[in-house]
């Protein structure tokens, strides 16, 4: 559905019944996902995808002794994971079988393809459905922080897999002259770090250079200490509450921004902040969701859960901010370039173009 047809009005309509029922269709399947995605959630949270993963045909009793939980729960969430297909029975042996190729997307936080940040998720949106209809009525925000922790722990857990993917092999390749000042000794500041994955990856990467992570959110910081201190980094790499128009530092040869330039109230405040602190040949690495400005161009499945997303929390955060924009997570490359021109960096290049992210190049 890309349109409608403005030729014909209201009464030369005809109600068609096969439109409707393919619609209905769609509506109780999409209602099923919604359901179902909660026994996602407690299949990643209890530890049962990666139980089956690798493990071939297990019975509900074996599993549930692998798990520790109670067999008549572990069985009738099998059941519901062979209705919705994510996993396989073998009704003669009464065995369940997670293929690998699923356990790739359900089980190894290390893949790429891994993909149940997203349900981790679902439990924070939902639990605001209250705060958000009131938003709608009133015009305000819904602050970051005011989510429960689901939501922090699924977006970094949903993010990661992209970052390891792509961030040192491509992302920063692509920006002029940036690795060859990592290889040698750079200063990183990565604004609206979260738990801290992307600041961590590079880190390990480039081990003569030093990062500092930043975010307004104060128990991600924590997390992101605790995570650059089980990984061995906290030597070169620090993390500290302050928000995206006031981190401190100066002379920062590269300063990042992952997903979160959107989220902000006031994003040309952080790029004005970011210019303020570059050093004279420094980069502003901003990366955003890969989706258009243009409401037709994003009927796809990946731009359904942004858009959706969008309206659960992207711009309810901005809002919450009582800043002079509220970007939305699809505002279009034009819109997010002329706020930065406006900050003092108009050297704008888009410098990576991937299926779920553009990463953008700034500089003075």
């Amino acid at each position: 559905m890309v349109g409608f047809d403005h030729s014909m009005n209201n009464s030369e309509a005809t109600f068609d019944n096969s439109v409707m029922t393919e619609f209905l269709e769609r509506v109780v399947t999409d209602g099923g996902a919604a359901v179902a995605g909660l026994t996602t959630a407690l299949g990643d949270r209890l530890g049962l995808y990666v139980a089956m993963a690798g493990a071939g045909p297990l019975t509900s009793g074996q599993l549930a002794e692998r798990t520790g939980l109670n067999e008549r729960y572990v069985r009738e969430w099998l059941a519901a994971q062979v209705a919705g297909e994510y996993v396989r029975y073998d009704a003669e042996g009464d065995a369940y079988l997670l293929p690998d190729e699923h356990a790739a997307v359900l089980a190894d936080p290390d893949s790429p393809t891994y993909a149940v940040g997203t349900f981790r998720i679902l439990g924070a949106f939902y639990d605001k459905e209250d705060a958000l209809a009131e938003a709608f009525r009133t015009g305000e925000g819904v602050g970051w922080q005011d989510y429960s922790r689901g939501l922090f722990e699924g977006t970094a857990t949903l993010f990661r897999p992209g970052y390891v993917a792509a961030l040192v092999s491509e992302w920063l390749p692509a920006l002029d002259g940036v690795v060859e000042k990592l290889e040698r000794g750079a200063s990183v500041a990565d604004v609206g770090c979260g738990f801290g994955h992307s600041t961590l990856l590079m880190a390990r990467a480039f081990p003569q250079s030093r990062f500092r992570g930043y975010d307004f959110h104060g128990p991600s910081i924590e997390t992101a200490r605790r995570l650059a201190s089980e990984q061995g980094l906290d030597d070169r790499v620090s993390f500290d509450v302050a928000t995206a128009q006031d981190f401190p530092g100066e002379k920062y040869d590269l300063i990042t921004f992952f997903d979160c330039l959107h989220d902000l109230g006031d994003p040309g405040g952080a790029l004005r902040r970011a210019e303020q602190t570059l050093a004279e040949d420094g980069t502003c690495m901003v990366v955003e969701p890969n989706m258009s400005g243009e409401v037709l161009e994003n009927i796809n499945p990946l731009g359904r859960a942004f858009t959706a997303s969008s309206v659960i929390v992207c711009l309810p955060a901005a809002l919450a901010q009582k800043g002079p924009h509220a970007l939305g997570n699809h505002p279009g490359e034009e819109a997010e370039r002329a706020i930065a021109e406006e900050a003092g960096l108009r050297d704008w290049t888009l410098a990576v173009e991937g299926p779920t992210n553009r990463v953008y190049a700034l500089k003075r």
